[in-house]
């Protein structure tokens, strides 16, 4: 009996760590359940520029896949987390860097298109960021993206055409940081 115990916990504890995971100390759950909807970790990583860790960013999504183009333009709930590492990380920086991120995401047309969601997200990045500060953007079908600090929920932005823009930004062709993408894409 105490041999079957064994091999059932040594089973969950394998199951649990590749559930999991963790980079630059920053632990992935899993799954993440919100809104009512239960993703699945698709994969995590690291975003850096010039050597310097800036956040750990991971990808939930209701089916796994490591097409970004395909994810990106999906109708389904999925949802990116953002987990600040740096105190480098400030309001500005985030701002210029979302502006920045759509600028790569999107073509001209589509980022005019969008300008005025564009705007209302940044608008939502109103307070101080600290290294330690969670970012949850959460998409669901019909209702938009919904943004959140740190659980507190900062509001929501409609259309898929927007969700397409901004997931975009770490799943297009030109993303914030390639080795990033492929983290979050589990490749």
């Amino acid at each position: 009996m105490k041999k079957y115990i064994f091999i059932l916990a040594a089973a969950f504890m394998t199951f649990t760590a590749q559930a999991q995971q963790t980079v630059e100390g920053v632990e992935v759950e899993g799954s993440l359940s919100k809104y009512g909807k239960e993703l699945t970790l698709n994969g995590a990583g690291l975003r850096e520029k010039v050597f310097i860790d800036l956040y750990v960013g991971g990808l939930y999504v209701t089916e796994k896949s490591d097409d970004g183009e395909a994810l990106t333009s999906s109708d389904q709930s999925m949802a990116i987390t953002l987990d600040i590492v740096s105190k480098l990380v400030t309001q500005d920086n985030m701002i210029s860097s979302i502006e920045e991120g759509f600028e790569n995401s999107c073509s001209s047309k589509e980022y005019k298109a969008l300008s005025g969601k564009i705007e209302k997200f940044i608008a939502l990045f109103n307070e101080e960021i600290v290294k330690g500060d969670e970012f949850v953007l959460f998409y669901i079908p019909g209702e938009g993206t919904k943004v959140s600090k740190n659980g507190k929920e900062l509001g929501t932005i409609p259309g898929l055409d927007f969700k397409k823009g901004l997931f975009g930004i770490w799943l297009g062709d030109y993303p914030a940081d390639e080795e990033l993408k492929e983290g979050l894409l589990g490749l």
